[in-house]
């Protein structure tokens, strides 16, 4: 019995979606576990104060942005990024990529593992966007340090992103004012799909299943909601 061509054509587009759903790549997949592995040190770190864990709205990581070793250089990365839910469940990551350009003399290649703290929801909704350039729409100060440690500066108190930075193991600041962050669509699409935005994925307001590797760095956070709530 031959199928119908019409309905060969919907049983092939159905499966190719459901194989392009979900098909991370090589690179998808190392970033993850790579961000899943700094989230986890800098959780167990005491430089980050309980309160940035406990207030934050989302967290983004940058296991690695880059500076290249140019006269006229820039800095880059690629990162992870979940927002917590009203019923304080942490969503599905989405892909984001994080670029700087900066001019001047530089000696050496420099890599930096970055966190950043989406403070409230007005941060979450402008970093979802498709490019937001930091210091310019959304205000951003480094982070204050000590496992009690309390927003010590009107910047810190006011910033919508609090940030920080390690580097050789060793937290140090790093300038991110002028910096871009966008989703990343190509990665976004290869994990969800691309019918869903960046926003919608990682704000709930479109129903998606995050691919079993993601499921790391959201236990991550989870385990890091537990440690500052007690809450199991």
């Amino acid at each position: 019995m031959r199928m119908p061509i019409a309905a060969a054509v919907a049983t092939t587009g159905l499966l190719t979606a459901t194989l392009a759903f979900g098909a991370l790549s090589k690179d998808d997949l190392k970033l993850l576990n790579k961000a899943t592995t700094v989230l986890s040190e800098f959780r167990n770190s005491s430089d980050i104060p309980e309160s940035v864990w406990t207030k934050a709205d989302c967290v983004l990581v940058i296991p690695s942005l880059k500076k290249a070793a140019f006269i006229v250089g820039g800095e880059g990365g690629s990162g992870v990024m979940s927002c917590r839910h009203s019923n304080g469940a942490w969503g599905p990551p989405v892909f984001m990529q994080l670029t700087k350009g900066s001019v001047g003399f530089q000696v050496g290649a420099q890599s930096t593992e970055l966190v950043l703290f989406v403070m409230n929801s007005s941060g979450a909704e402008k970093l979802l966007s498709n490019k937001t350039t930091l210091g310019t729409d959304a205000s951003i100060a480094a982070g204050p340090v000590g496992r009690t440690a309390t927003a010590a500066t009107d910047a810190q108190m006011t910033a919508e992103m609090l940030s920080y930075s390690r580097s050789k193991g060793l937290f140090a600041g790093v300038n991110l004012s002028g910096g871009a962050l966008t989703p990343d669509k190509d990665a976004n699409a290869r994990a969800y799909g691309s019918t869903a935005s960046a926003k919608q994925i990682a704000l709930g307001t479109a129903p998606v299943t995050a691919p079993a590797q993601a499921r790391g760095f959201t236990d991550a956070l989870e385990r890091t909601t537990r440690a500052t709530t007690g809450v199991k």
